[in-house]
């Protein structure tokens, strides 16, 4: 995370921009202070940041928390910047819990090689966003911006058919897979639409 940098729109070296007002960065460095004094480790503090040149905007660099739990500022609030809050969890089902007791649901990923895994977080999981071995389930604008829980407001995802699917909640999976060690011994011709 520390090779990622904010900058402007027209540099190419850029992963992000800044925060849209010195209120939402405030609020976003707020945020991170309260994630120290309850007890979350701060690996990397993007507090201090600055643009050459730009020593007035509205900058906050990546933020890497981790130890995080329920109950804590930094995961109970949706932070909207660039700060991830990493939370241990025991196992696959115990992952799921913690997730689905949060009261949002914008989006999440899970990073495995067990498809079995993948199938599960992706169906049992209640957000609108589930990433599989994709660290931001952020989908190109075709497909529909589907936070859940109080993560969504309005009655109408943002893009694509969903703009008059507004009695459906619906959930968008973005998966990527690699080779590994274990060959099926069979053909698997498993389709679930659920």
């Amino acid at each position: 995370m520390e090779g990622v940098k904010p900058g402007r729109w027209d540099d190419e070296n850029a992963g992000y921009g800044a925060q849209i007002n010195k209120a939402a960065a405030q609020r976003i460095k707020d945020l991170i202070g309260k994630g120290v004094d309850e007890g979350a480790t701060l690996e990397l503090d993007g507090r201090d940041c600055t643009v050459e040149g730009y020593p007035d905007g509205n900058w906050v660099g990546p933020t890497l928390f981790s130890g995080v739990k329920p109950g804590q500022t930094v995961y109970d609030q949706e932070i909207f910047g660039p700060v991830l809050s990493l939370v241990d969890a025991g196992s696959l089902e115990e992952a799921i819990a913690i997730i689905n007791s949060n009261p949002y649901g914008n989006g999440t990923s899970i990073f495995t090689s067990s498809g079995a895994a993948a199938r599960k977080y992706s169906h049992e999981i209640e957000v609108g966003q589930v990433g599989v071995n994709i660290p931001i389930p952020v989908p190109v604008p075709f497909f529909s911006f589907t936070g859940g829980k109080a993560s969504f407001y309005g009655d109408l995802h943002a893009y694509g058919k969903q703009a008059i699917k507004f009695f459906t909640e619906t959930k968008t999976v973005i998966s990527r897979w690699f080779d590994d060690d274990h060959l099926p011994t069979g053909p698997n011709l498993t389709i679930n639409m659920k």
